[in-house]
């Protein structure tokens, strides 16, 4: 018999499961009120924006899968904002720059979630602006008890604030002070700019035109003016460790909007799993599942040394060709069908041996073998895991400073809609508050190279490739799933392990969710500086020390993990008999599902 830190939750009316469960409550408020999935959603995900500041923030980026009731299958809403006009490598280049910085103005992208929810809002939502955006006005108002972990952040950066960011510091030390974990901690400017935005939006009539109004308000209006004015003389510090001016503009931001596409789908052991396309990492995780597939992962314990073995070596290799060949579809010719073919697949598996492998193994694509050859130079050259400077995405102090973190929503109503987002970016600690708004820039272009030549070099107008990668599964039965978990480069690696535990084992989602996890520090950084640990693997100790010692026999470079230390799964679930079902993570003790 499986145990599990809580139940599995089950019910026919709505699940919400996120990674705080003030917005678990929220997105429950408005399931509650009549709302469908998608009015939650977003709910939820602008409570995150202010409850888990140091995670993400509406100046961020934002890719959701939604999948309508009635739907064959789920699409894909693009809220990854794309490089500036101004962002070019020659640009960066003058800069003294061989690495785009993990924090300071030079990462920033064009803000991106935003437009997304609005998207999901207008087009499937049925609720107005005021009420997904009221919830969240009432805590940046009103204050919430702040968590430690974000505490944490603001205190490690507090000297940072006073003498570069006084920005950052009226706003995240109020009165000059650190904020106290638990007590209420309020940002007036946050509630003031939504609360304009708001009021803007209502001099129309109409849900439509109100949600559209509310877009030209941020991208054309009062958000994009004050974002303008404040780049065109911030010259702020950032992680490479000088004052640089940014590159994004006013004109940047009302050139862009969030876009919709068909999500990547891919198939294993009589389930369908839909992913974001070749500018997330997504397809790594299908990658993944295409290579275990040729191997024997099935018959394994799911707790036991062949099991981890198999799934961490298919991912080194499934990540060594995301750093090769994954991009931008829209600017480089991704070979995406020679990827996810069961030929490649085949070939590829035949390279998962008993031994832990201390290479980098892209694949060799015809027509493309330098895009291989560059990605072996660059990593040849990469500064290991936990070296340099750092200021890429959040870190998790409990993982040894290794970055990733970001935030988490899955909901499911009770007509069928389910949604599965990853907002992240716009960290506190990543940029200076951009004065009256009382939030910060993202620094998503951290994941762009330098190099030329390359399906992720630095162009104006390119989507960086980036680590946000919600999930949506169908089993064979018909269930249907949403999935995801924060995490940066971790993300598919934990979604994985989820997967190949009900497909397998079948585990319900409590139950995986609940299961030991590990993270190879093997597959290179998307965040500065860009590092790796050839070999090395973290690992919870709910393996068991039978199965850490084995791995450790194979030549994995083990670390054992602090319990409960790695991810922050959730997910929800709707059965063909209309059953819901919903599950969160108990790690860091933040996430939470709701439902009835």
């Amino acid at each position: 018999m499986t145990f599990t830190t809580r139940p599995e939750l089950t019910g026919t009316f709505g699940m919400v499961a996120t990674t705080h469960w003030l917005a678990s409550a929220v997105g429950m408020k408005l399931l509650e009120a009549g709302g469908n999935a998608f009015d939650a959603a977003v709910a939820a995900g602008f409570v995150l924006n202010v409850v888990e500041p140091q995670l993400n923030g509406p100046l961020g980026d934002m890719p959701a899968l939604v999948w309508p009731a009635g739907a064959e299958a789920p699409q894909m809403i693009c809220g990854q904002g794309t490089a500036p006009a101004g962002a070019t490598v020659a640009h960066y280049r003058d800069q003294g720059l061989d690495l785009i910085p993990g924090s300071g103005l030079l990462a920033t992208v064009t803000p991106g979630a935003f437009d997304a929810w609005m998207v999901m809002l207008r087009d499937h939502g049925t609720k107005r602006l005021r009420d997904v955006l009221e919830p969240a006005i009432h805590y940046a108002d009103a204050g919430h008890p702040i968590l430690a972990r974000a505490v944490g952040v603001i205190a490690d950066q507090a000297d940072l604030f006073r003498t570069e960011w006084p920005t950052s510091a009226a706003v995240w030390l109020p009165g000059g002070d650190v904020p106290v974990a638990g007590r209420l901690f309020r940002n007036p400017d946050l509630a003031a700019f939504w609360t304009r935005l708001l009021t803007e939006a209502e001099t129309v009539e109409g849900r439509e035109a109100q949600i559209e109004a509310a877009r030209r308000a941020f991208s054309q209006g009062f958000v994009a003016e004050a974002i303008d004015d404040y780049m065109r003389d911030a010259c702020v510090m950032d992680g490479a460790g000088a004052r640089r001016k940014g590159v994004l503009t006013g004109a940047d931001m009302a050139g862009w909007q969030a876009t919709v596409e068909p999500a990547l789908q891919g198939g294993y052991h009589g389930w369908d799993i839909w992913k974001g396309g070749f500018w997330t990492q997504g397809p790594a995780l299908l990658q993944s599942l295409n290579l275990l597939a040729q191997t024997g992962i099935a018959d394994t314990d799911p707790r036991g040394a062949d099991f981890v073995h198999l799934a961490v070596e298919a991912m080194k290799l499934a990540f060594a060709d995301r750093e090769a060949y994954y991009g931008d579809p829209d600017f480089f010719d991704i070979p995406a069908a020679h990827l996810l073919s069961g030929d490649y697949a085949r070939e590829r598996a035949g390279l998962i041996g008993p031994w832990a492998s201390m290479d980098q193994r892209p694949g060799l694509v015809p027509g493309q073998e330098t895009l291989a050859e560059a990605f072996v130079a660059r990593a040849a050259r990469a500064v290991p895991k936990g070296k340099g400077a750092g200021g890429g995405e959040p870190t998790m102090a409990h993982l040894d400073n290794r970055e990733g973190d970001t935030v988490h929503v899955d909901v499911v109503d009770r007509w069928g809609n389910m949604v599965s987002a990853t907002p992240s970016g716009g960290w506190l600690q990543s940029n200076p508050v951009v004065p009256g708004l009382g939030v910060a820039l993202n620094t998503r272009a951290q994941m762009f190279w330098l190099d030329e030549g390359l399906p992720t070099t630095l162009a104006p107008g390119r989507r960086p490739r980036t680590t946000l990668t919600p999930s949506m599964a169908r089993a064979p039965d018909g269930t249907r799933l949403a999935f995801g978990t924060p995490g940066g480069d971790s993300q598919d690696q934990w979604q994985l392990f989820l997967l190949l535990r009900m497909v397998h084992h079948g585990m319900n989602l409590q139950e995986a969710i609940d299961a030991p996890l590990v993270l190879s520090k093997h597959l290179q950084a998307s965040f500065y500086p860009r590092g790796s640990e050839p070999g090395g693997l973290m690992v919870e100790p709910g393996f068991g020390a039978g199965t850490i010692d084995a791995l450790r026999g194979r030549g994995h470079k083990v670390t054992q993990a602090e319990p409960w230390s790695l991810g922050r799964l959730t997910a929800v679930a709707r059965g063909p008999d209309g059953v819901l079902r919903a599950g969160a993570t108990p790690r860091l003790m933040q996430a939470y599902a709701a439902g009835r």
